[in-house]
């Protein structure tokens, strides 16, 4: 089964964060805002390059309801916009302060 383009990137996007925040930010035996952010980039490089990998040069258009945009700009506003609430709770369950002080 072949899914839509903004699809495939969605999944992906779900999958990363999945697997950050079921399982890699939990087992962090430092949970700091710098910590979780130094990690999130890494992840977000991560779903940057995969959709790069599959899109790339292939001209695809990506509709974001109110605009169109390319394969790296649809990534990154999905990934941050899907990405908010779960660092919200995150956070607020694990006492990380958002300003940089940690509890």
């Amino acid at each position: 089964m072949q899914f839509a383009p903004q699809t495939q990137i969605l999944i992906l996007n779900a999958a990363i964060l999945a697997v950050a925040y079921l399982g890699i930010f939990p087992s962090l035996s430092e949970k700091t805002l710098a910590r979780i952010m130094t990690v999130d980039l890494v992840l977000s490089v991560l779903a940057v390059g995969v959709a790069g990998a599959l899109f790339w040069g292939r001209g695809l258009s990506f509709d974001m309801l109110l605009f169109s945009t390319n394969w790296a700009v649809f990534s990154i506003v999905t990934l941050m916009i899907m990405e908010a609430p779960l660092f919200y709770l995150f956070a607020k369950k694990h006492g990380i302060s958002l300003t940089g002080e940690d509890r």
